[in-house]
């Protein structure tokens, strides 16, 4: 100890410096005890798969291939982005707008155009801002008060704007539940579906939640995702070309600015991206127990006669008791994966975006040759400074509402894994249908092989394909 304290002394370090060291030292111990499991468990599972990989000619071989298959299905079934999904969301496309005149499509045109419209004023709004700064500047009272009734009297047409937006919003989020469910009880009631599904198939346990509760949310979800990236990207477009056109104007250099800008997005959508959790997988998992919990609830209602006789009421209370803690249990593990990943992305969007923004902003007014105030008089002076206060007031409103875009384009990147769920269930839905129709099952059951062979234990993903067969023997009596 005496030693530290000698070397400490000899450096020369204060209190501040010591009290930064330690924490990086916090923080960088913290780091390791985070990241060193994380790193075993990857190690630990390269070295399962080689050892897998050469036991298959074991004498358990046969076991670990099936278990081995039953991984990789499951694997690539989970939802996420990628081209499954992109093959999904096409297909139930064409169903939303299954034609080019439609009621979908006029109720997504007009939400577009109050999209773009919202963005327009946002930039105005944002000028208007800067010129009421001015005039408190100058000291000019009468135009300070003209300036602020301009401010009250677009902010009529704003507020609507805002509303329509969410009024459209729900109006086509209830449109493509239409549609969707128009097209899913035709189906579902054309050649006897509905009791094919649930008796002679085995891949939809709980026909009515994808028909509810699924459809439902997906149609909300396309919806508001269309929300929050068309209107995110037109705001980023727009913002990002008239600060360029104004850093211009008054001779300064806007390249060093959007360097900046653009590397601070890429990390952060690097970061977030690592960092992001498998929301689809969590959330179609979610959807699969409140369907399984419906189911044994649904159930006990058809049931309750058979129960009250036999008495079976404390068997079926733990029944639903498993489901319920099953259910909370998953959406407990959503909420945790949720909290941090949501500390990470607000850090990084709101405290290191806004001192990128602040420097962004602030280096075109220092450098800006039309703000140069050297050999003028104090009048001129003073109206330069007037100019500068309102340059900083309108890039820093525009700024913000462009930084507010990003956030929002990548804070979706959970929302379209969170999609991808809804649109797996939903798609399959529809496929399962389609294939009951045309005579093609699959069910789960156990197969078991003939005398000597060895006994596989079915599993979820393994299926019976192909038509019914009924096989046995006929005994006369």
């Amino acid at each position: 100890m005496s030693n530290i304290l000698d070397a400490a002394f000899r450096v020369k370090w204060d209190r501040t410096t010591a009290a930064k060291r330690a924490v990086f030292l916090a923080a960088a111990a913290y780091g390791v005890k985070t990241l060193y499991p994380i790193v075993c468990r990857q190690f630990v599972k390269r070295n399962g798969c080689r050892n897998s990989r050469g036991s298959k000619g074991e004498e358990n071989g046969s076991t670990v291939g099936v278990k081995s298959q039953t991984d990789a299905l499951s694997h690539k079934k989970s939802p996420g982005v990628n081209a499954e999904f992109f093959k999904q969301i096409f297909e139930l496309i064409k169903i939303l707008f299954p034609k080019l005149v439609s009621k979908e499509l006029g109720l997504l045109s007009l939400h577009s155009v109050a999209l773009i419209s919202r963005t327009f004023l946002s930039i105005y709004v944002a000028g208007l801002d800067g010129k009421i700064v001015k005039t408190i500047v100058e000291k000019e009272p009468r135009s300070f008060i003209i300036q602020l009734m301009k401010w009250l009297l677009i902010a009529i047409p704003a507020t609507f704007v805002n509303s329509v937006i969410r009024y459209l919003e729900c109006k086509l989020a209830l449109a493509f539940r239409t549609r969707l469910v128009d097209h899913a009880y035709t189906t579902y009631f054309t050649d006897q579906t509905y009791y094919k599904v649930s008796n002679m198939d085995g891949r939809l346990t709980n026909p009515d939640q994808s028909l509810t509760e699924d459809v439902m949310m997906f149609s909300q979800s396309v919806a508001h995702l269309y929300s929050n990236l068309t209107k995110p990207i037109l705001d980023v477009i727009l913002t990002s070309y008239t600060l360029i056109q104004t850093a211009r104007s008054r001779g300064a250099n806007a390249s060093g600015p959007t360097l900046l800008a653009g590397l601070v997005v890429f990390c952060t959508a690097k970061v977030l991206r690592a960092c992001s959790p498998k929301f689809g997988k969590l959330v179609a998992e979610e959807a699969h127990r409140k369907g399984h919990l419906r189911y044994v609830h649904s159930r006990i209602i058809a049931n309750a006669e058979e129960i009250a006789f036999y008495r079976g009421h404390k068997v079926e209370m733990r029944q639903l008791q498993k489901c319920y803690r099953a259910l909370a249990e998953q959406m407990n593990l959503i909420l945790s994966k949720r909290l941090w990943y949501i500390m990470v992305e607000q850090f990084l969007m709101k405290y290191v975006w806004s001192s990128c923004g602040l420097v962004m902003v602030a280096v075109p007014i220092i450098t800006a040759t039309g703000f140069a105030d050297s050999e003028t008089a104090d009048g001129q002076t003073q109206v330069l400074v007037s100019e500068r206060t309102e340059a900083f007031t309108t890039a820093r409103n525009l700024l913000a509402s462009g930084a507010d875009a990003i956030e929002r384009i990548m804070s979706s990147y959970k929302e379209v894994t969170e999609l991808a769920g809804y649109t797996t269930r939903v798609y399959n839905m529809f496929l399962v249908f389609g294939e009951v129709q045309r005579g093609v099952y699959k069910r789960s059951s156990a197969s078991t092989m003939g005398t000597g062979e060895k006994k596989i234990v079915a599993r979820p993903e393994m299926h019976i394909d192909g038509p019914l067969e009924i096989k046995g023997r006929l005994s006369e009596i």
